[in-house]
């Protein structure tokens, strides 16, 4: 296959004709209710996908455990034993979602990986679609959303116009896409050069310029359980996405103290003029009180958001590792790595 030649990659000889190896990585955080599932649809695919040549032998399933607290690391374990097609890695502690997907990225071995939700939204009829992308030469391939249908009306009014707020402010994001992706060996190595704490991967992954290409698929209801992104966590995803990528909302600061001063300035000579209009004069407090109370807000909310700004650089000038690995299991840690591959097991 020549495509790896084109890519500059020192691959072994004997790896050159041989079908990629696909990992399958998938973040966990409780989902004890639908992993079983999760797990039998994967092996089917991947059975499927060697069977077509699509995928080579030791192609498999990277689970994440990101500190769950039920027996979601349990039925990871069970499963690694049972099948050497799984494999897990567990996180020493809970780091939210991508940190435990950046984990699974920068630590599965193989040719291409794709990330996938536990919950079984995602649909995995397309990963086969992914992989003969990747063969035609794409370094990234993105999984889009094609509707929105099984959402509230509240969440795609708010989801899209999250995506039309970003476009705006120049941030380079893909219209309904999330973390469904493949991404060549190449890419995560390009990706492992970015040490930033404050991870928004749709965001990051833009930034590499590599091939890339789209394939659009609908998203199904979630199999079991509950959502990991409640109104409280989407909101600050959101923000932290905003701040991580864009310095819009400190320039809007900057147009707003321009068009508050000239306002206050409008009021000054308002002030003057009816002070020398008899009769007209306005007694009491309202005209000191509320320009009063309505600058001290513009000062306060423009502090916080320089704030938030502030807080960013204190984290990333820490440097503090974004995640520990604290077990992993499967037969693929277990081989020896190709000669391309490197990470923490390697």
């Amino acid at each position: 296959m020549e495509l790896h030649d084109q890519r500059n990659l020192d691959i072994p000889a004997a790896a050159v004709n041989r079908p990629p190896r696909i990992g399958l990585v998938i973040p966990c955080y409780n989902e004890e209710s639908v992993l079983p599932e999760t797990t039998s649809r994967l092996l089917v695919l991947l059975d499927d996908m060697r069977a077509r040549g699509v995928c080579s032998d030791d192609s498999a399933v990277f689970y994440v455990d990101d500190g769950s607290r039920d027996r979601t690391w349990a039925l990871i374990d069970e499963l690694s034993r049972q099948h050497p097609s799984i494999c897990g890695i567990k996180l020493s502690r809970n780091r939210g979602h991508q940190n435990a997907l950046l984990c699974g990225l920068m630590t599965a071995p193989g040719d291409a990986l794709i990330s996938v939700d536990a919950d079984l939204q995602d649909d995995l009829d397309v990963i086969p679609k992914m992989v003969e992308a990747f063969s035609r030469g794409d370094d990234i391939v993105l999984g889009v959303r094609k509707r929105r249908d099984t959402d509230t009306f509240f969440k795609r009014f708010t989801a899209e116009g999250y995506y039309k707020l970003m476009a705006s402010m120049k941030v380079d994001i893909v219209f309904n896409h999330a973390d469904y992706r493949l991404m060549s060996r190449r890419a995560l190595e390009s990706l492992r050069e970015y040490r930033e704490v404050n991870l928004f991967l749709r965001g990051l992954v833009p930034l590499l310029g590599y091939r890339s290409s789209i394939v659009e698929y609908d998203r199904a209801e979630r199999f079991a359980g509950e959502s990991k992104y409640p109104l409280k966590k989407m909101l600050s995803f959101a923000w932290q996405g905003i701040t991580s990528f864009s310095t819009y909302p400190l320039r809007l600061i900057t147009t707003l103290g321009f068009v508050v001063s000239l306002a206050s300035i409008a009021l000054a000579a308002w002030a003057l003029i009816i002070r020398f209009v008899p009769g007209e004069t306005v007694p009491g407090w309202a005209s000191t009180v509320i320009p009063t109370y309505f600058l001290g807000g513009v000062q306060l909310l423009s502090l916080g958001v320089i704030g938030e700004y502030v807080a960013k650089i204190y984290t990333e000038t820490k440097a503090r590792p974004r995640f520990h690995v604290d077990v992993v299991r499967g037969a693929a840690f277990a081989r020896k790595r190709d000669e391309h591959v490197t990470g923490p097991f390697a």
